[in-house]
């Protein structure tokens, strides 16, 4: 039997877009929810869902910065900040008096690299933010989850977990010396182990679970980085212009958005989750021979034998409800 991380050949790959996958889909009557729906790939995300027909709703920080990206959209925009539990709270109970069923979470809201920065509970702001808040927003809205009977979650992690699994000894960086790619990759782990940890727990109840590397795509989420490291880093080219080359796994927003729209539709998943995707389908185990550097030059792809531990996925989901006080209720 292959393992659950072998890739399915889905018909679609790097190229496809956001667009391309949703071909066919009717998403009438079901209802959407996009963190970072108003930025990066989470524009077309939002964008695609709405043309299948999907109530889509986008918790937001920033609501003039959603306004203006998403202007002339039939959207739901709504108050909410990941690096806050109460206003994460405030999102979910909103949501739950309206009995509404919740058939999509599409988790696309991150940050990435930045300094070190901790969050009124004292938490590093990278996994507070790409992984506690997400696990806070997915746990509170758990009965709206399984009311849709038939639920999927969709987590965005990254390549970038090559470079770090999680850190169960000092994940906060109160002991080891803070590097912000090591807790990038940290909270991009852990991303992947909370679609595993969800999916076991959830299967039952009809929801389902995916994480997935939406490509290398120069967006906001590139504020930290200086023009000269996304250079170094063949990012951007000689004018300052995003570079879009699939060898290298190099994508434009729209063929970002590609990825997690299949695993957020695609009949193939119906009976199948906890799964790390990339290219529209199931990325290949690796070794850690085969893994990617950073700068290396090739193509990064795969996912790293620690991001698919269930072991690791269910110690850290007993961590996240110590971190957060929250389970699923």
């Amino acid at each position: 039997m292959p393992h659950p991380q072998s890739p399915l050949h889905s018909g679609f790959g790097a190229a496809s877009t956001a667009h391309d996958v949703i071909a066919g889909i009717d998403l009438s009557g079901k209802t959407a929810i996009v963190t970072g729906g108003y930025s990066g790939i989470g524009v077309e995300t939002t964008r695609a869902l709405l043309s299948a027909g999907a109530r889509v709703i986008v918790p937001t920080r920033d609501m003039s910065k959603a306004k203006a990206n998403l202007d002339g959209l039939k959207v739901e925009l709504v108050v909410m900040d990941l690096a806050d539990p109460a206003s994460i709270d405030g999102f979910a109970s909103t949501f739950l008096t309206s009995g509404a069923p919740l058939h999509l979470l599409i988790n696309s809201a991150g940050i990435m690299a930045c300094p070190l920065a901790r969050d009124a509970r004292g938490y590093e702001m990278q996994f507070a933010t790409n992984h506690l808040g997400h696990f806070q927003l997915a746990a509170r809205l758990w009965q709206a989850l399984k009311r849709a009977q038939g639920a999927r979650v969709v987590s965005l992690s990254s390549v970038g977990h090559h470079s770090a699994q999680v850190d169960f000894d000092d994940w906060n960086f109160e002991r080891r010396e803070y590097d912000r790619w090591v807790a990038y990759g940290q909270s991009k782990t852990a991303n992947a182990l909370f679609a595993l940890a969800l999916d076991e727990l959830g299967a039952s109840h009809g929801v389902h679970a995916y994480s997935v590397h939406p490509g290398l795509i120069i967006t906001d989420l590139t504020r930290h980085m200086s023009r000269e490291e996304l250079q170094r880093s063949g990012g951007l080219d000689d004018q300052g212009r995003p570079i879009v080359d699939l060898n290298r796994g190099m994508k434009n927003t729209e063929q970002g958005a590609a990825t997690s729209i299949w695993a957020a539709t695609s009949p193939l998943l119906n009976d199948v989750g906890g799964i790390y995707c990339e290219d529209c389908d199931f990325a290949a185990l690796i070794s850690d021979d085969e893994a990617t550097v950073a700068g290396s030059g090739s193509l990064p792809s795969g996912v790293r034998r620690w991001a698919t531990d269930l072991a690791a996925a269910r110690k850290l989901w007993s961590l996240s409800e110590k971190l957060t006080g929250v389970s699923l209720g």
